[in-house]
């Protein structure tokens, strides 16, 4: 490998997408033709595949051919999610395609240039990945909140830089449980090494590993919220037992201001809600009535990862479901306020943002000729609204435009204060499912407050 060569693989395979078959068979630590196996012990059964030329998975005997070892893997066992750099081993060698995908890291690593630039941060998040590998092996994985986790990368968001995270997890055979990015910017989740399919996993693991074929060909990921993304889904619950009394619930409502009660028989068996309504409901039918008279045995938990939008329907019914964790823990709730909390954060940058446009366009049309505006933006415009927040920056930072404005105001403040704008601009119209950084919403509504102030002068 050519010193060239290198310094273009440490620049894509750090920090950049995800390791493929092709990789190993151009650093030479693969062969085409080379047989692969996946060995399931617990059912007996060995898949085999082999190398093509072309870096992708062929079954054998069918002839399937996947440019992922995880697709190959999954549709070999026919199972969901199944890590196929875990699970194929090298007949030859022995050695899993994990290994030489490790091996390959650290050859870049080994030959990327030592700068304060973006090369370094890519050989510490190598080299702290590879601790938390070790430590997932170990059965002692690391925890972190979300946050904490982006900050890693020096993201304070999951914003453009998603797809980098996600690319070198997978790349060093990691997930995250939770999924990252269905959870909220403080939930704890834990770096895990991924399913081999080796062993089948317990029932209670499963929303884990279903999304370890996810990781590897991100194509299935949310793009809307999802339930998870919202503070109350996995942030505690308050619960009776089928066997409690009214008063233990009602004291529990009373005290937590709550309008229901999850009623749990064990952490993941859920046998219903109590509301005031189905306590009405039963008292009025019966005044000795127990309290397993009235739980509403309809009511519903559904899983931390689902899209927001999903349950909708269910919410108009009655207002509320539970949520299960990644090991179908019920361990939220998530109500039909929570659902307005949520788009109402969403919609309210949209909604500045678009006020702050029209006054813009509205006082550069007033003032200025359309053949100024397009000298100054260097592009031809038919009309106004063809202007985007950039234009309004380059239009108003010309001096002699400002003066014509008249405004008794610092020009450079003001471009500085309308640059910020236009990022969280960028930010708001990427559909992150993150709440805007505090003080967002109050920047836009001070510049909309002196915009209707000063256009009138315009």
């Amino acid at each position: 490998m050519t010193d060239e060569s290198s310094g273009k693989r440490s620049m894509y395979l750090l920090g950049g997408r995800r390791v493929r078959v092709r990789d190993l068979i151009e650093a030479d630590l693969l062969k085409p033709g080379a047989e692969l196996r996946f060995h399931r012990r617990r059912m007996k059964v060995t898949h085999h595949a082999e190398v093509t030329g072309s870096g992708r998975v062929r079954l054998i005997p069918d002839g399937q051919e996947f440019p992922s070892p995880s697709r190959a893997a999954a549709v070999a066992a026919g199972m969901r999610a199944v890590d196929g750099w875990l699970a194929w081993v090298v007949v030859a060698t022995g050695r899993p395609l994990d290994t030489l995908r490790q091996e390959l890291l650290d050859r870049v690593v080994a030959t990327a240039v030592e700068d304060p630039g973006e090369e370094a941060l890519d050989v510490r998040v190598h080299s702290r990945l590879r601790e938390a590998r070790k430590r997932a092996e170990e059965s002692q994985p690391e925890e972190f909140s979300v946050r904490e986790l982006l900050s890693l990368w020096g993201a304070k968001d999951r914003g453009d830089q998603i797809s980098r995270i996600e690319a070198d997890l997978a790349n060093h055979g990691l997930v995250t449980s939770p999924s990252f990015r269905k959870v909220t910017l403080d939930a704890t989740v834990r770096l895990i090494v991924g399913s081999s399919g080796v062993e089948e996993p317990p029932p209670a693991q499963a929303a884990t590993v279903a999304s370890v074929s996810d990781e590897d060909e991100a194509d299935d990921d949310p793009i809307g919220l999802t339930v998870g993304n919202l503070p109350s889904a996995l942030g505690g619950l308050s619960s009776v037992a089928p066997n409690a009394s009214f008063e233990e619930a009602v004291t529990k409502m009373l005290l937590n201001d709550y309008s229901q009660l999850a009623v749990l028989n064990g952490p993941r068996n859920l046998r219903g809600a109590i509301t005031w309504r189905s306590i009405a409901h039963a008292r009025h039918a019966d005044m000795d009535a127990k309290l397993s008279d009235a739980i509403e045995p309809e009511a519903i938990a559904v899983g931390y990862d689902k899209e927001l939008i999903d349950i909708l329907p269910e919410l108009q019914r009655t207002g509320f479901v539970f949520v299960r964790d990644q090991e179908s823990v019920v361990a939220g709730i998530v109500t039909t306020a929570d659902v307005v909390q949520a788009y109402g954060e969403m919609a309210l940058p949209f909604f500045q943002i678009g006020e702050l446009d029209r006054s813009l366009r509205r006082i550069i049309a007033r003032r200025f000729e359309i053949e100024q505006v397009s000298a100054l933006c260097k592009r031809s415009f038919r009309s106004f609204d063809e202007l985007s927040m950039g234009d309004y920056q380059r239009v108003l930072d010309d001096p002699q435009t400002w003066t014509g404005l008249g405004w008794p105001l610092d020009r450079p403040t003001f471009i500085g204060r309308l640059d910020e704008i236009r990022q969280i601009r960028n930010d708001v119209m990427h559909f992150k499912p993150d709440p805007p950084p505090a003080g967002t919403i109050d920047r836009l509504r001070k510049l909309n407050s002196l915009l209707r102030h000063y256009g009138e002068l315009a």
